[in-house]
């Protein structure tokens, strides 16, 4: 589902109301776990977290104007979609997380390559998302999107 959103705030009101309580804790786990220099806003219709082009001006190299991507999250039809960087382009990172996932989830991982699944409110792994979200600084995120793009 696309929403029409300008700020965090206005995508989570437009969410079902169903669902307003845990993307609320969800944006609030993530805000509170990121490290210093990430920033908040919608970006590809999603709640995003990015590096600014304050700390790094040539922004995505697939689109220069949008701030370098990093992790973000979604209200689909079906499930709430958390996506992170890290998982993608750090085996270290996914290796840990599909082994932390079952000590924190009744649930089998429905993963792909950096987006993870949760087809219930109830199933969402706070705890974990926390952890996961405090992996990498801006400066680390920076080195591995460099290193990946000149190859």
């Amino acid at each position: 589902m696309q929403y029409k959103a300008n700020s965090p705030e206005d995508y989570i009101n437009q969410v079902p109301e169903e669902r307003k309580e845990a993307l609320n804790k969800l944006r609030k786990t993530i805000k509170t776990n990121l490290p210093k220099g990430f920033e908040e806003g919608i970006q590809y219709g999603m709640i995003g977290y990015f590096v600014p082009h304050s700390i790094y001006p040539d922004g995505y190299h697939c689109t220069p104007k949008e701030p370098l991507p990093f992790m973000s999250f979604a209200s689909q039809k079906n499930s709430i979609n958390l996506y992170h960087s890290g998982i993608y382009a750090v085996p270290k990172i996914h290796d840990w997380f599909v082994n932390e996932f079952p000590k924190h989830s009744k649930r089998k991982l429905d993963m792909g390559k950096s987006c993870v699944r949760f087809k219930k409110v109830e199933d969402i792994p706070f705890e974990l998302i926390a952890e996961l979200s405090k992996k990498l600084t801006v400066e680390e995120w920076i080195d591995i999107y460099e290193s990946a793009i000149k190859k």
